[in-house]
């Protein structure tokens, strides 16, 4: 069975060898954990304001995660949501638990918006953001504040109700 909680500094190595891994080893992409120092410090970067971090574990393995990134303005940004190839699908209900989890904590926290970024490359992600509400927009019509990835190159948007 799944767990989903909030991030501790216990699962700080698992984090990131499940991130890495899913991004050099399934999807190619040039990235190292240097590129991405907010998960060396996932406590200042992602906990302040309205922001959060949470992860999956079964058993104890980490085998899932989601970021909630404060921007201002009742504002946020969807970040880190990765799920290990095991886990992946409606059956295993990982990834939804995980973006229900986000989303609720987002609307207790009194944020308005949800942002994200993703990459071509995700076509699963984009169809799961699709299906939960997420609206494509163009990049030009994000928030300043938004942190915005290199690789980057698809955007959604999420109004809380």
């Amino acid at each position: 069975m799944v767990r989903i909680a909030p991030f501790t500094p216990a699962d700080q190595p698992a984090i990131l060898d499940l991130i890495l891994s899913i991004q050099r080893d399934e999807y190619g992409i040039a990235i190292s954990a240097a590129d991405q120092p907010d998960l060396t410090d996932i406590e200042d970067f992602y906990l302040p304001g309205a922001g959060g971090f949470w992860v999956a574990h079964e058993n104890d393995r980490l085998v899932g995660t989601i970021a909630l990134k404060d921007i201002g303005a009742g504002q946020a940004a969807l970040r880190k949501m990765f799920v290990a190839a095991s886990h992946r699908g409606a059956a295993a209900g990982v990834a939804q638990g995980l973006l229900d989890t986000l989303i609720a904590a987002a609307g207790a926290r009194g944020l308005s918006h949800i942002y994200l970024g993703t990459t071509d490359l995700f076509l699963a992600a984009h169809r799961f953001y699709e299906k939960n509400g997420f609206a494509l927009m163009q990049p030009e019509a994000l928030p300043s504040a938004f942190p915005r990835m290199a690789v980057d190159s698809r955007f959604y948007a999420l109004t809380i109700a």
